[in-house]
C-alpha cells in the first residue's frame, strides 16, 4: 500500500526504493539494533511516494524532463544554469493537503512537545549503495523546530535532490534522473553542538585494511569534519583484541580541533563556526571508554551488514548519551581488489615546496592551480592539480577532473580525502599554508608513496610504477617468507603482502622519528644540564605528566600497529640497537653516551641492557613491549636481542627483562636473539640453552667474520655475504640451531640480490628469510626456484 509517511520502526534495508538509502539503513538499525545495544534517534520517513505525488500534483515531470534535457553532457558548461533551474521549479510548488497532514502527525507524535528540534535529511533512492554512496550530494537540515519550519525544509531537501553536485554525480554513475526519487528523514536532534560528533569507518580509509576501527572526533557538529576545516581526534582499535576484551586502542593521535561548529542563538536554522578554547584543543573528544564503546558497536554494524561501514555517531551535550546516526557502505577499499596492487616510487625530486597528510599512496605530477571556490572550475583542465583552502560537496564536479588535490586544511575524513580515494587520485590535506607556497600555474610534483606524510615538490619527479598482482604469486612450501618492517604508518599496506610475519622488526625507526628523545633524558629529566633541550622535551611531552609513559606509549603504539597489521602471525621486535652516536643525536642523548672511537664494537646491543648507564632506559622497552603483548594482547610478539656477546650475557639479559615484566615462556613470550657475532656461531648450542631462536644479520656476521668495517670505503669491496668463511658461519649456526630443536632465520638483502644465496639458505634447510618489502618478491622466486631445484635433484 502506498504511504506518505513510515516510522523507522516500520522499516528496513529492503526499503530503498520506498524511503531511500539513508532512511532504510536507519530504519534497519532501529529496528534491528536497538536489542543488541546501538542507541539510534527515532525518527519518520517521508517517502518517495510522497515525492512523487507532490511531482504529480504541481505537475513538475514533464517540466523536470525539459530542464534535463538541455544539459551539457559533454563538458557540462550549462550545468550551473540547469541545476538552478531545476531547483527553482521544485521550490515553487505547494506540498498536497494530505502529505503535509501526514508529515505533520508523524512529526507531533516524534517531538511530544520536545523543543530541541528534528534533523531533517535527505534520502535518495538511489542513495548508499555499496558501488556509488552518494554521500553529501544532497543537503541536510538541523535544529528544525517548528511545523512550517519543517515543511520548508522537506522542499528544500526535494530540491536538493539537483543540486549541481548531484545532477553531475548521476551523470558520472550512469544514474537517469527521473528515475530517482526522494525520500526525505525527520530524527530527533542530538546535540552534538554541546559536545562531540564524528565518524568510524569498519576499515582503515587508505589501505582498505579490514581488522581495524578508524574512529575520528571533534568538538561540535561533524560539519568541520566533512569540510576539512579542523583536524579532529583519531583513534585507530584492532578487532581481534576488541573482542576479546583487551585494551584495543594502538593508536591515538590529538587533532588541534580548532573551530567548533554550533548553532546560533540569533537566527533559528542556522549554524556558526567559533573558535575551540585552548583546553578543549588539548583534550580528547572521547574517554578511551567511550572510544571502546563505539568501535564494539561499530563492529556490531558491520557484521549485521556483512559489509564495511562509514558510520556517523554523535555525543548529546545535555544528556551525554553516544548515538549512531547514519550507517552506509563503504564504497572505496570494499570495491577493490586487495590483490592487485600498484608500487610507487620516487626516483629524484625536485625542491621540497609543502608537506601534509598523504591520502593515498600514488605520486602525481601536474599543473598547479589556486582555486578559491568552485566559480573557478574554468581555469582548471584535465590533470592539472587542485590546491585549495578546503573543499566541500559543492567542489565534486570539478574535482573529478583534478589529477590530484591539494587542501590547507583537513584531515583523513574530510570531503577532500573522501573524493581523492573515490576517484582514484593522490591528495595531500592538512597543509595550512599550501596555497601561499604553491605558485599558480607552477608544475609540481604530489608524492603520497612515501608514508604517512604526503610531500609536494618543485617540477617533474621521475618515478617508477610496479603493477603488483599477489594472486599469481605462490609462498614457498617450505622456507618461511617474512618481512623487514619498521615504520607502522606503512604496516596495514605491507600486510597485504604475501608474507610469514615479520622476521624483523626494527624499533629504532619509532625512537627516531615518533618519540624523539633519548629514553635516559626521560628518566632523568630534572637533572638535564642543557636548558633549551629541557624545553623541546616540556614540549613533546606536555600531554604526559609522567615523562617516562611517553616513551613507553609512543613505542607501544607504534610497535602494536604493526604487530595488528600481520597478526596473528609472529612479529620478531629487536629490542633497541642504536650504537652511542645514533644515541647521542636523540634529544638529550649527549648528556648520556660516551664519545667512542669504534661504535659499531662499542657500547651497544646486549651490553647497554643491563649496564647502570642503560639499564632504566632498557626498562621503558620492556615496559612498552609488556603493554603491547599483556595489555594490548597482540601476543604474536616475539622478542629479540640484539649483539649478545656471551653467555652470560645472555642470561643476564634474560633477569633483566624479567626484572621489568617481561618473563620467558609467560603468555607465551619467545626471546630470540641475533646470530651476528662469531661467538654466537660457536657457541650456538649453549645459546640456544638460552634463547628460544636465533636470527641470523647477516652484515655484521660478514664484517666480523672477515674483520670488515663496514662503514669503511676502502676496503668496502672485501665486504660479501658470499664469502666462503662467511657462508661457512652462516651453515654452521643453521646446523647447530637444527640440531638444538630451535628456530632459525636470516634477515638480508643477499638472499633476494643472489639466487644463488638464497640456494645455499635452502639447501641448510634455513626456517625463514626475512626482506625489504622491495625486494620481497624477487626473494620469493629465488626461494621458490631453490626449492624447485632441491625437489628435482631428490626425484
Amino acid at each position: 500500500m502506498n504511504t506518505f509517511v513510515k516510522k523507522f520502526s516500520e522499516i528496513g534495508i529492503g526499503d530503498i526504493a520506498m524511503v531511500g538509502g539513508k532512511n532504510a539503513s536507519l530504519g534497519e538499525m532501529y529496528s534491528k539494533l536497538s536489542a543488541q545495544g546501538i542507541p539510534v534517534p527515532n525518527g519518520f520517513a517521508v517517502t518517495a511516494f510522497a515525492f512523487e505525488s507532490y511531482l504529480t500534483s504541481n505537475v513538475f515531470h514533464s517540466a523536470l524532463f525539459e530542464i534535463m534535457r538541455q544539459l551539457d553532457r559533454k563538458t557540462f558548461s550549462n550545468l550551473k544554469e540547469t541545476g538552478k533551474q531545476a531547483r527553482e521549479l521544485l521550490l515553487s510548488g505547494t506540498i498536497p493537503e494530505e502529505i503535509k497532514l501526514a508529515i505533520l502527525k508523524a512529526y507531533r507524535e516524534l517531538t511530544a512537545g520536545d523543543k530541541q528540534g528534528v534533523a531533517v535529511r535527505s534520502s535518495a533512492t538511489a542513495e548508499d549503495l555499496p558501488q556509488a554512496s552518494f554521500a553529501g550530494q544532497h543537503e541536510s537540515y538541523l535544529n528544525v523546530k517548528s511545523e512550517d519550519a519543517l515543511l520548508k525544509a522537506v522542499k528544500q531537501c526535494y530540491a536538493s535532490l539537483y543540486t549541481d553536485r548531484a545532477i553531475k554525480y548521476r551523470e558520472d554513475n550512469g544514474f537517469a534522473h527521473q528515475r530517482v526519487d526522494l525520500s526525505v528523514g525527520i530524527q530527533k536532534m542530538v546535540r552534538a553542538d554541546k559536545a562531540c560528533s564524528g565518524v568510524a569507518f569498519t576499515l582503515e580509509p587508505e589501505s582498505g585494511f579490514r581488522d581495524v576501527i578508524h574512529i575520528s572526533g571533534l568538538w561540535g557538529l561533524g560539519e568541520n569534519l566533512v569540510q576539512g576545516t579542523v583536524t579532529p581526534d583519531e583513534f585507530i582499535l584492532f578487532k581481534p583484541t576488541l573482542q576479546q576484551g583487551k585494551l584495543a586502542i594502538i593508536q591515538k593521535t590529538l587533532g588541534e580541533k580548532a573551530k567548533t561548529m554550533i548553532y546560533s542563538e540569533e537566527a533559528a536554522g542556522t549554524i556558526v563556526n567559533i573558535p575551540t578554547s585552548t583546553e578543549k584543543q588539548e583534550q580528547y573528544v572521547l574517554t578511551d571508554e567511550e572510544v571502546t564503546k563505539l568501535a564494539k558497536w561499530a563492529m556490531i554494524i558491520e557484521s549485521h551488514y556483512a559489509k564495511p561501514m562509514d558510520i556517523e555517531w554523535a555525543k548529546d551535550g545535555f544528556s551525554g548519551e553516544l548515538f549512531i546516526i547514519q550507517a552506509r557502505p563503504e564504497t572505496v577499499h570494499s570495491m577493490r581488489n586487495p590483490l592487485f596492487v600498484q608500487e610507487y616510487k620516487l626516483k629524484d625530486k625536485g625542491h621540497l615546496i609543502v608537506s601534509g597528510e598523504a591520502i593515498g599512496s600514488k605520486i602525481a605530477t601536474g599543473v598547479a592551480r589556486i582555486l578559491q571556490s568552485p566559480a573557478d572550475a574554468t581555469k582548471l583542465q584535465h590533470g592539472d592539480i587542485v590546491v585549495t583552502d578546503l573543499t566541500s560537496p559543492d567542489w565534486d564536479p570539478i574535482l573529478k577532473n583534478a589529477g590530484a588535490i591539494i587542501t590547507n586544511k583537513g584531515g583523513r575524513t574530510s570531503h577532500a580525502s573522501i573524493v581523492a580515494r573515490e576517484i582514484g587520485v593522490p591528495a595531500i590535506v592538512g597543509c595550512g599554508n599550501a596555497t601561499e607556497l604553491i605558485k599558480e600555474g607552477e608544475l609540481i610534483t604530489v608524492s603520497c608513496c612515501e608514508g604517512k606524510t604526503g610531500f609536494v615538490y618543485e617540477g617533474k619527479a621521475a618515478i617508477s610504477i610496479r603493477e603488483l598482482d599477489f594472486s599469481t604469486i605462490k609462498k614457498p612450501k617450505n622456507t618461511e617468507v617474512m618481512l623487514i618492517a619498521g615504520d607502522p604508518e606503512k604496516a596495514f599496506r605491507l600486510s597485504g603482502y604475501p608474507n610469514d610475519g615479520v622476521g624483523l622488526m626494527r624499533i629504532e625507526f619509532i625512537i627516531t622519528h615518533a618519540i624523539q628523545i633519548h629514553p635516559m633524558a626521560l628518566v632523568r629529566f630534572d637533572s638535564l644540564p642543557d636548558l633549551r633541550v629541557k624545553e623541546k622535551i616540556e614540549t613533546l611531552t606536555k600531554h604526559y605528566p609522567d615523562k617516562e609513559k611517553y616513551f613507553v606509549h609512543k613505542l607501544a603504539e607504534g610497535v602494536a600497529t604493526i604487530a595488528a597489521a600481520f597478526y596473528p602471525k609472529d612479529v620478531i621486535v629487536r629490542m633497541s640497537d642504536f650504537k652511542t652516536n645514533e644515541y647521542a643525536n636523540l634529544l638529550g642523548g649527549n648528556t648520556f653516551e660516551p664519545k667512542e672511537e669504534n661504535p659499531m664494537l662499542g657500547f651497544r646491543g646486549a651490553s647497554r641492557y643491563y649496564h647502570p648507564d642503560y639499564t632504566e632506559g632498557f626498562r621503558l622497552e620492556c615496559e612498552a613491549l609488556s603493554r603491547v603483548r599483556d595489555e594490548m594482547g597482540l601476543t604474536n610478539v616475539k622478542l629479540m636481542i640484539p649483539f649478545c656477546r656471551t653467555l652470560d650475557e645472555g642470561r643476564k639479559v634474560i633477569e633483566v627483562m624479567k626484572k621489568y615484566g617481561l618473563t620467558q615462556g609467560e603468555n607465551g613470550l619467545q626471546i630470540y636473539v641475533m646470530a651476528e657475532i662469531p661467538s654466537n656461531v660457536i657457541l650456538a648450542e649453549q645459546f640456544a640453552k638460552i634463547f628460544d631462536g636465533f636470527s641470523i644479520g647477516s652484515n655484521d656476521l660478514t664484517q666480523l667474520t672477515l674483520g670488515i668495517d663496514r662503514d669503511s670505503a676502502i676496503i668496502s669491496n672485501l665486504f660479501s655475504e658470499e664469502n666462503e668463511a662467511a657462508k661457512e658461519m652462516v651453515s654452521e649456526v643453521i646446523r647447530k640451531a637444527k640440531k638444538a630443536g630451535v628456530k632459525i632465520g636470516l634477515c638480508g638483502q643477499a638472499p633476494s640480490d643472489f639466487p644463488s644465496y638464497a640456494s645455499f639458505l635452502v639447501k641448510q634447510g634455513i626456517n625463514s628469510i626475512s626482506f625489504n618489502p622491495d625486494a620481497l618478491l624477487k626473494g620469493i622466486e629465488n626461494i621458490n626456484r631453490a626449492e624447485a631445484s632441491i625437489l628435482e635433484k631428490a626425484v
